[in-house]
């Protein structure tokens, strides 16, 4: 027979949404399972379906559709996923709190919980991984081999975590509710709390023989060799995503991610800002004076530039497109500064020429 939901959270058809919102929470709390003092089957009964109507009524789409139809619940041509109880898990935690019947609402409703829907299927952990690499690489791109420590599928038992050619029975703890009550007396009353049992973790079935290998769990430690795409132009600190390069699903899920975080070590000549590289190169006064042709070194090897006379040694010289690889797909440049060198001992030949040079240059002395 179909359900009325009005007539279920005890509103009218013209109810607006806060009426319905208040009308749920009011039942909520009187009809939670480890609070409730009467019945407890009628009171799971009552709370799965005030929950139901609720996230029904909630839903201007689905309530439109039940209004014209009377068709939107499970019993009613409408199959609910967990997703769906989206709105009604944010007013119970509104009403709770959440944490600590946080599980109970997970029971019901919450991925299918029930020992029959349940699936031990779980995605692998996300790893995260440092790896360093030269400057040249970073610039150019290149295949990194690295050794990570992982979890991976047991090959004993294919993960499954069960001894080959064994299964599961049910668990003794809970005896397949996938379950355990707590009662509660404290100066308030009796209450009872539900909690997944922690023998089977809510599954209601236990392994007859684990897996001696992987002792149940499915996955093993183990070192792993992966080769890393290193992207040209790459930043220090950047992050890369290898999907499904991290642990190992637990029961046939899926595996996480493995997220590699890039170290770009120092270099001995370039300093790098953004795709901009700065290198500092020495002179001798004189051939910035003069001019001169002079090797300048570049990533990809030496490169002859000439210094235009009367250059000043506080003036960059830049070589468009030598440096990083940028995003835009060109290159950044390269920035030469000028460290003048300064002679620590000179011959009597050259003292002599510098000092004429000097007094070339030199304003007149001793004239009033």
């Amino acid at each position: 027979m179909p359900k009325d939901y009005y007539e279920i959270l005890g509103v009218s058809r013209n109810a607006t949404q806060e009426e319905i919102k208040k009308a749920y929470r009011r039942l909520v709390k009187k009809y939670h399972p480890d609070m409730y003092p009467g019945d407890k089957a009628e009171a799971e009964r009552r709370f799965k379906e005030i929950t139901e109507a609720y996230e029904v009524l909630s839903d201007p789409q689905k309530r439109a559709q039940y209004d014209r139809y009377g068709h939107v619940g499970p019993e009613q041509g409408f199959d609910f996923g967990p997703a769906d109880f989206r709105r009604a898990r944010e007013v119970f935690e509104e009403v709770f709190g959440r944490g600590a019947f946080e599980d109970l609402f997970d029971f019901f409703f919450g991925g299918g919980t029930r020992a029959a829907q349940r699936t031990r299927a779980r995605r692998g952990e996300d790893l995260e991984y440092r790896i360093k690499v030269s400057l040249e690489d970073a610039a150019f791109g290149a295949r990194v081999r690295a050794t990570v420590p992982r979890l991976v599928r047991c090959d004993r038992c294919g993960g499954s975590g069960m001894e080959p050619g064994t299964g599961t029975t049910t668990c003794p703890t809970c005896r397949g509710t996938g379950r355990i009550e707590y009662r509660h007396t404290s100066i308030f009353g009796s209450y009872i709390n539900v909690r997944p049992c922690p023998e089977c973790q809510g599954f209601g079935e236990v392994f007859e023989r684990p897996c001696r290998k992987c002792h149940g769990s499915g996955r093993v430690r183990e070192k792993s060799e992966i080769e890393v795409e290193i992207p040209p132009g790459i930043a220090d600190g950047e992050r890369l995503l290898l999907r499904g390069q991290g642990n190992a699903g637990m029961n046939g899920g899926p595996a996480g991610d493995l997220i590699i975080a890039v170290e770009i070590q120092e270099h001995p000549v370039f300093h790098r800002r953004d795709a901009d590289l700065y290198v500092e190169v020495p002179v001798h006064y004189g051939e910035l004076v003069l001019g001169a042709e002079i090797a300048i070194p570049t990533l990809e090897g030496e490169e002859r530039v000439r210094i235009p006379p009367g250059t000043d040694p506080h003036e960059p010289y830049r070589l468009r497109g030598r440096g990083m690889p940028n995003r835009m797909g060109g290159r950044g440049d390269l920035i030469v500064n000028w460290r003048v060198v300064i002679p620590r001992k000179l011959s009597r030949d050259q003292r002599e020429l510098l000092q004429r040079f000097t007094e070339s240059l030199s304003p007149a002395r001793g004239k009033p």
